[in-house]
């Protein structure tokens, strides 16, 4: 096997997921106390910038709540302004909102499903012009949460997209590598 012959992969592998393991996601919750919704609830999101030829600013807001000590559940919103400057016409803004669950699987390792709506303006091929559409997509995937603080962290997640249509879908490709905060 290749990997056992890179013995600087196998050491790296080894620190990483020794020293990431013992500490914990968000908020561990004893399921015998009564924590107020307040205690159980986070926030965060996503914040996105490119600049260039492609121009992308994205501001995605979150609410979840902790149902169990693994399993957490919540909304989202979703804005996105964006000009290419390679096409005319091609410059405006989406909109949407999504509903996901969450379930830890290990204290750092989750499990992730979202489903998303967004709003945006598509390229009608039969009219030869953009019109404003609704696009669902349903993802479900894993991450990997990394935690500051005594509440907050960041999540890397990467999805799938089980709904993908090349010719309707807001997303170019199936697959979508996320980050975010929350607090």
């Amino acid at each position: 096997m290749w990997w056992l012959k890179n013995k600087f992969l196998v050491l790296f592998l080894g620190v990483f997921f020794g020293l990431q393991l013992p500490s914990y996601a968000q908020r561990e919750i004893d399921p015998e106390a009564k924590f107020s919704f307040k205690d159980r609830s986070y926030f965060g999101g996503n914040l996105g910038l490119q600049l260039g030829t492609v121009t992308l600013i994205d501001l995605s807001p979150l609410v979840g709540v902790m149902l169990s000590p693994k399993f957490s559940t919540g909304l989202g919103a979703s804005y996105q302004y964006y000009e290419d400057n390679r096409f005319q016409g091609a410059a405006g803004s989406s909109f949407g909102g999504r509903a996901f669950v969450r379930y830890n699987v290990l204290p750092n390792i989750f499990a992730y499903s979202e489903l998303e709506s967004i709003n945006w303006n598509a390229y009608n091929y039969g009219q030869d012009n953009f019109q404003r559409t609704w696009t669902e997509a349903f993802f479900i995937g894993a991450g990997y949460f990394a935690p500051f603080g005594a509440r907050g962290g960041a999540n890397f997640t990467f999805l799938y997209n089980l709904n993908h249509s090349n010719r309707e879908a807001y997303y170019s490709e199936p697959y979508l590598l996320r980050v975010g905060f929350v607090l």
